[in-house]
């Protein structure tokens, strides 16, 4: 199976999510699980991979800027202007849920997501057109996987029962993106990562705590 965008080698993939299933593939920072968010299925076999505590939520890849509106109760001003300024690319944005997305995905009423850079990840969600998960792939207490042998060796399990779908691949590796939480036309850091404070702070100014 194969579709505009998507690189040959992932075709195999592209059919395992849009039957529900995981897959490990580079992001434009590490390897995450892929999973279709708005397929309660999925999601539940997601967490049978890596299990996340409440307190964690769950990051989310969109297919494009417009899909955003379908997971976020409203969209401020303030973080449209981080969008348009940082995406694609490694800033995940969160806001208030809307009402029905999967609460397993949400913190403290939040969903955080970002619409990613150039990898096999963004050429995923973009050719299924649905949101998939972007929890790192691996282990809890383990480093981030930069490339395919690394996640093989820590799902080995989940592979063997063919409940993992692993890319080949080497993903860039580096920081992990910055975390913004938008609360109307406040924003506040809740991790530093790719993207500078000087950099948010260049586009929202004193609207930056």
């Amino acid at each position: 199976m194969s579709a505009p965008g998507v690189p040959s080698v992932s075709a195999e993939a592209l059919a395992w999510l849009a039957e529900g299933g995981v897959v490990a593939a580079p992001t434009e920072t590490f390897f995450g699980l892929l999973a279709d968010v708005t397929r309660p299925a999925a999601v539940s076999r997601l967490l049978a991979l890596k299990p996340r505590a409440p307190s964690k939520g769950m990051p989310v890849l969109l297919p494009s800027y417009g899909a955003w509106s379908g997971l976020a109760e409203a969209l401020p001003p303030l973080a449209c202007e981080l969008a348009a300024a940082f995406w694609p690319g490694p800033l995940t944005i969160a806001l208030p849920a809307r009402a029905g997305v999967d609460e397993r995905l949400v913190l403290d009423r939040t969903l955080a997501v970002r619409l990613p850079g150039a990898s096999v990840a963004a050429a995923l969600a973009r050719a299924l057109g649905r949101p998939l998960s972007a929890t790192s792939a691996n282990l809890p207490g383990e480093a981030p996987a930069r490339d395919a042998a690394q996640v093989r060796a820590s799902f080995s399990h989940a592979m063997g029962e063919h409940r993992l779908l692993v890319v080949d691949g080497l993903a860039p590796g580096g920081a992990p993106s910055t975390v913004v939480t938008v609360e109307g036309a406040r924003a506040r850091v809740a991790r530093v990562g790719a993207i500078s404070l000087e950099a948010l702070r260049a586009v929202a100014g004193d609207a930056l705590e």
